[in-house]
């Protein structure tokens, strides 16, 4: 456990860590790629340059300083950022790492402020978290590698069909090789798909798995991004074609054998639909009674992927109530009736379709879309338990910008 003393130095610390946590955090990054440039290929690049990186870990480490007394009401982010950490393969050798060039960077911003007596007090405080994080981790693993069909690390996979979504979408139908079934992963997990690059050796992204569990494959479902990495060379890979791949890992699941008579909302807009629809297949498999809605966001039909599969699966479940918005509806889907209605997810929208506030909500998709569902449950009053999100970003930007 931490002395009182270190708690009460640490929690001394949130002023100044809020006012210059940003350039704490940007200067930690910058000393240990020059320092240490192993653990570069760990690390999203397009993130680094964009800045949430750097904001996602400034918040974090505010978050723990200000709750470093009362560290279970942290729990939630500990899991996120172990499941995280295991899709990405850290190691307990990575710590000692970023424990260094941490406390160096707080010594190095902060100046005069950082004393020897905040520096034990920090170093102290990050060794008792990095433990419980390297504990976590080291369960994931274990469960990884004695999982049916389970593997640590990174193997090959081979892509066994590619099918085009939309203009911007593809699915890749992933099988091990040389052969043999998945494992088990629950509805909503992502797998980390490793790749050749030119200047870090290799680079790491997680892509949602998009089918149900219990089939002999893996299936994710990449956006194009126009400046995206391993997107594109994954868009230009054919069938046949082997990446590696690291074992399901990630905490925004749907739990199929926890059973509530409340309804069951899910909510996307854009590529955030993959996750979504994991849980979607795996719940028409394992409540077939639960009422579902499935509404989704697109800029068009063009865009949209797994129109047809959804609307299908409506009109074979009685219990699933599908709606389409689209916010750049062209004359096309209006003549085909591809979508419901147009504009925004908003409140009204999800009000009129839904019998009760009571649901339970899973919801997945940009910035703006996730800040405006968030911000509209938030002021329903929805308790926290029934409100799941996967968010691609820093999550505390979720609360200053809803309010």
């Amino acid at each position: 456990m931490l002395s009182q003393r270190t708690i009460e130095i640490v929690k001394a610390t949130v002023p100044v860590l809020e006012q210059n946590g940003e350039a704490l955090t940007r200067h930690f990054y910058s000393r240990m790629f020059s320092r240490n440039p192993e653990v570069a290929p760990l690390f999203n690049p397009t993130n680094q340059a964009a800045g949430t990186q750097q904001k996602a870990l400034a918040a974090a480490i505010c978050a723990y300083a200000a709750n470093i007394d009362n560290l279970e009401v942290l729990g939630g982010a500990v899991e996120l950022i172990a499941q995280k950490h295991a899709s990405l393969r850290i190691l307990p050798e990575h710590y000692p790492i970023v424990g260094t060039n941490l406390l160096g960077s707080i010594q190095e911003v902060l100046g005069e402020g950082a004393t020897e007596e905040v520096l034990a007090a920090w170093e102290e405080a990050y060794g008792f978290l990095a433990d419980i994080l390297i504990a976590r981790e080291r369960q994931i693993y274990t469960e990884h590698a004695g999982a049916v069909n389970g593997w640590e690390g990174f193997k090959p996979f081979r892509i066994r069909r590619k099918i085009v979504e939309s203009e911007v979408i593809a699915s890749f139908y992933l099988e091990p090789v040389p052969g043999g079934g998945v494992p088990h992963f629950k509805p909503g997990q992502y797998l980390t798909v490793r790749v050749p690059h030119p200047r870090n050796g290799t680079t790491l992204r997680n892509y949602s798995l998009s089918n149900a569990p219990g089939e002999n494959c893996f299936r994710i479902s990449v956006k194009r991004e126009p400046q995206g990495f391993v997107s594109n060379y994954l868009h230009g890979l054919s069938e046949g074609a082997e990446v590696e791949i690291g074992p399901p890992c990630g905490e925004f699941v749907l739990n199929p054998d926890e059973y509530h008579d409340r309804p069951l909302m899910l909510i996307s807009a854009g590529v955030g639909i993959t996750p979504l629809l994991s849980m979607l297949l795996s719940t028409l498999r394992t409540q077939p009674k639960r009422e579902v809605y499935f509404i989704h966001g697109a800029l068009n039909g063009r865009t949209h992927a797994f129109r047809d599969l959804v609307r299908g699966l409506s009109r074979e479940h009685r219990q699933l109530k599908v709606h389409y918005r689209y916010n750049e509806a062209t004359a096309e889907d209006r003549a085909k009736g591809w979508h419901d209605s147009e504009g925004l997810i908003d409140a009204e929208l999800l009000e009129s379709l839904a019998p009760t506030r009571n649901a339970d909500y899973y919801f997945c998709g940009p910035r703006p879309f996730m800040i405006a569902i968030y911000h509209n449950l938030m002021k329903w009053g929805i308790p926290a338990s029934q409100v799941h999100f996967e968010f691609f970003g820093p999550r505390q930007e979720l609360e200053p910008a809803a309010a």
